[in-house]
């Protein structure tokens, strides 16, 4: 009898760590056509409600907020910066501590985390990543007054930062970065109206 329970008990921590597995996976995986906002949501429809929530609770458009995490991190949820090289080719530092879906990098991350009170957050978790874009394009608007719907001035922000937005026009790298989000903002939001109707329509979720 003991023998019998001991078997069970294996077999049930390896049914655990299955599902586990696959929980993991299922919610961390790159989708595999993130350049279409339809094919990332049918994937992970779960995404689509936190995105949603997202836009209801800051204004944030569900476009835009796609087309900043396909900038920074290509839907990558473990995307750091590509390390530095001494000499071409030594491994050295990270240029920054971004990290996640969201790029966010520490200090910021922490002061999302103070403002909102939401101390469990993490940036490799797509629920917080999409807050945290709700959250600092709204304080764009505020600090800067650039509408939430402004794609292009809206990444300019994100990717400089408030205080040193100003100085944009000196950065032509940053400007071509701006108008690829602003490019792809612009297709996300055309192939959503075509199927956010069917999205919208309750769905029972597994994970």
């Amino acid at each position: 009898m003991i023998k019998l329970n001991l078997f069970l008990l294996n077999i049930n921590k390896k049914i655990l760590l299955i599902l586990l597995f696959f929980l993991v996976s299922s919610c961390s995986s790159i989708p595999n056509n993130t350049s279409d906002g339809c094919s990332i949501f049918s994937e992970r429809y779960l995404w689509y409600k936190h995105a949603k929530k997202t836009e209801e609770k800051w204004g944030t458009p569900i476009y835009i907020q796609l087309a900043i995490i396909k900038m920074e991190s290509d839907f990558d949820w473990l995307a750091k910066p590509a390390r530095q090289k001494i000499f071409k080719v030594i491994p050295f530092k990270r240029p920054s501590s971004s990290f996640g879906y969201s790029q966010a990098v520490k200090g910021t991350w922490e002061q999302y985390k103070n403002e909102t009170g939401n101390k469990l957050a993490r940036r490799t978790r797509f629920k917080d990543s999409v807050d945290f874009i709700g959250w600092y394009t709204n304080k764009t608007e505020s600090i800067l007054k650039i509408s939430k719907q402004d794609a292009f001035r809206q990444y300019l922000a994100y990717h400089e930062g408030w205080g040193a937005y100003k100085n944009y026009k000196n950065n032509q790298k940053v400007i071509g970065l701006a108008k690829k989000v602003k490019n792809q903002s612009d297709k996300y939001k055309s192939q959503l109206k075509k199927c956010q109707k069917k999205l919208n329509r309750n769905r029972y979720i597994i994970f």
